[in-house]
């Protein structure tokens, strides 16, 4: 309990981080004009008069692209660690890493078997 007073700085970082985003969100929502109408609830499209409806339905293929780069993309966060103390850990370590890398290699080749990559 004594040694509570350490974290001095990290509360009053804490609060003031926190704050200061609350503060912003009040202070634009009290000082931003309200007045609404057809040219506010408008699609804007640079300038130019909207054509057509705002609303576009995109295909599922986009969203598997996008999982499998983001899964890949993590797996480089987890792997750089590794990579970096490869010569302290061990044999161990580098079997994990090795079950880690094939399981994400059958998941790619699964992704790629089901045509999860192909753009087309």
């Amino acid at each position: 309990m004594f040694l509570l007073y350490e974290y001095d700085i990290f509360w009053a970082f804490l609060i003031i981080s926190s704050l200061i985003p609350i503060l912003a969100f009040f202070i634009s929502g009290v000082l931003a004009p309200t007045r609404e109408g057809p040219e506010k609830l408008s699609s804007y499209e640079s300038g130019i008069e909207p054509m057509g409806d705002a609303w576009l339905q995109f295909r599922i293929r986009y969203y598997m692209f996008a999982l499998v780069f983001v899964v890949f993309d993590v797996e480089t966060v987890f792997l750089y660690p590794w990579a970096m103390s490869f010569d302290v850990l061990g044999v161990s370590v580098f079997i994990e890493a090795l079950i880690f890398v094939l399981i994400l290699i059958v998941g790619l080749v699964y992704a790629w078997r089901k045509g999860a990559l192909e753009w087309s």
